[in-house]
């Protein structure tokens, strides 16, 4: 009988490789359709269509070059594509969600529509706002956070944002570019300037 082989030490843990990048985020670089993509567009879509888009950073201010990211959003009108929102969809096709992975350099991107005013559970508008979360290495569990858009009047009122210390609201609000209908928002998972990220 062979003696068992003992390993030298505690066996790693191993990462999913490509697996991860095929199934989740192939971004077109395989040769099948992709489930999601990092659009919410839609044929019938209707709403201003803008660009969101940032990096990545770690805690150490380093870029993060394979994070996952999703949203989840109203349309223009404030209506969810879910069950639950009992209200009728003008736009029938639009599902308010979308996923993307960051590339080499930490950048992620997000093509969408503007959302609408939705009310919290007590029935006070929330600004217009994505939901948005967080996949990474190393951490064993995703984040979320909001996404608020900087020339919305409504943010100031807004019953969520209103919870965030008011020097740290400038984390989950994304700045549009003059001239453009493009909004920069970094992310950042730890350190100075970190992001808000909510307890849900």
């Amino acid at each position: 009988m062979q003696d068992s082989v003992k390993p030298d030490g505690i066996t790693p843990s191993q990462t999913v490789g490509p697996f991860f990048k095929y199934g989740l985020t192939p971004t077109g670089d395989y040769a099948w359709n992709d489930a999601f993509t990092n659009s919410t567009l839609t044929p019938d879509v209707s709403g201003d269509r803008v660009r969101i888009e940032g990096r990545v950073l770690d805690g150490d201010g380093a870029v993060v070059p394979d994070a996952m990211l999703e949203i989840w959003q109203a349309d223009a009108q404030g209506r969810y594509a879910d069950p639950q929102d009992k209200r009728a969809l003008p736009n029938a096709s639009f599902r308010g969600f979308a996923r993307c992975g960051t590339d080499k350099d930490g950048n992620y991107s997000f093509d969408t529509i503007k959302p609408g005013v939705v009310p919290d559970p007590d029935g006070k508008p929330q600004a217009p706002h994505l939901v948005l979360a967080v996949f990474a290495r190393g951490m064993l569990r995703h984040l979320y956070t909001r996404i608020y858009f900087s020339d919305e009047a409504g943010n100031g009122a807004d019953p969520v944002l209103s919870l965030v210390p008011a020097d740290r609201r400038a984390t989950l609000t994304a700045v549009r570019e003059a001239g453009k209908a493009v909004y920069k928002l970094d992310l950042r998972l730890q350190g100075d300037n970190e992001t808000v990220f909510f307890d849900v």
